[in-house]
């Protein structure tokens, strides 16, 4: 973990990504002296669905699954959030218990910031606000999204785009395989399919050379062909 001015809220570079960037120096300072800053070990929770939240969590490094338990008692995938992205935000701001799980995909490094100090700048900073409800807004045209997508989408569509999602917000290692990692059943609950499914599809993709395989791995080959597969 750093230690020091980094680790200052007003010196921190991923509050730009987030609706952090619109409080004052002041503001940063005060949030910066009640916050706390931990590591999350890759399969660590954060937080679970039904839980109440005292406040929320900035994503320093790292990525977290977030994940809601459906009624077959599988944890469904909406979203990976990573560097900059404010987990809890939602359900702080409507005092309601947590709709979704946050499970850590590898090692984090996460900065909890108390709900008063959020609380308190949304009533005394209008640009904060606006800046809340700019993000929130963006995450509902996501979720609106990923309803379109598997609505109208084959499941092997949104494998390959699930693929393309993975390179270039993640992007690739020196031997062409995508930075981030996930397991087989982690990629069916991505896209909303059966595990199985998900396999056929990943070694029907290998065979036709879209992509390459080592362990859990994946690199893509031919990013075109995945490309054409999803605008068919």
């Amino acid at each position: 973990m750093k230690d020091g001015k980094e680790t200052r809220c007003e010196n921190c570079i991923v509050r730009q990504f987030n609706s952090l960037r619109a409080m004052s120096k002041e503001e940063l300072k005060k949030v910066s002296d009640s916050k706390t800053t931990k590591i999350v070990k890759k399969g660590e929770v954060i937080f679970q669905e039904g839980e109440k939240l005292n406040g929320v969590y900035c994503v320093r490094s790292g990525v977290s699954k977030l994940s809601k338990l459906s009624a077959n008692g599988k944890d469904q995938i909406v979203k990976l959030a990573t560097k900059g992205q404010v987990l809890g935000q939602r359900c702080v701001i409507s005092e309601e218990v947590s709709n979704l799980s946050a499970r850590a995909v590898d090692d984090m490094e996460v900065c909890f910031i108390p709900k008063d100090d959020v609380v308190h700048t949304l009533n005394t900073n209008p640009n904060f606000a606006v800046e809340v409800l700019r993000h929130m807004a963006h995450d509902l045209k996501e979720a609106d999204d990923v309803i379109v997508n598997m609505s109208q989408k084959t499941v092997k569509q949104r494998v390959a785009e699930a693929f393309l999602y993975m390179k270039n917000n993640f992007g690739e290692d020196s031997e062409g395989y995508l930075t981030l990692t996930l397991s087989r059943e982690d990629i069916a609950s991505v896209v909303g399919t059966a595990t199985e499914s998900c396999i056929r599809i990943i070694s029907e993709f290998k065979k036709k050379k879209y992509i390459k395989t080592s362990g859990k791995q994946i690199g893509i080959l031919d990013e075109r062909a995945l490309e054409d597969m999803i605008d068919s």
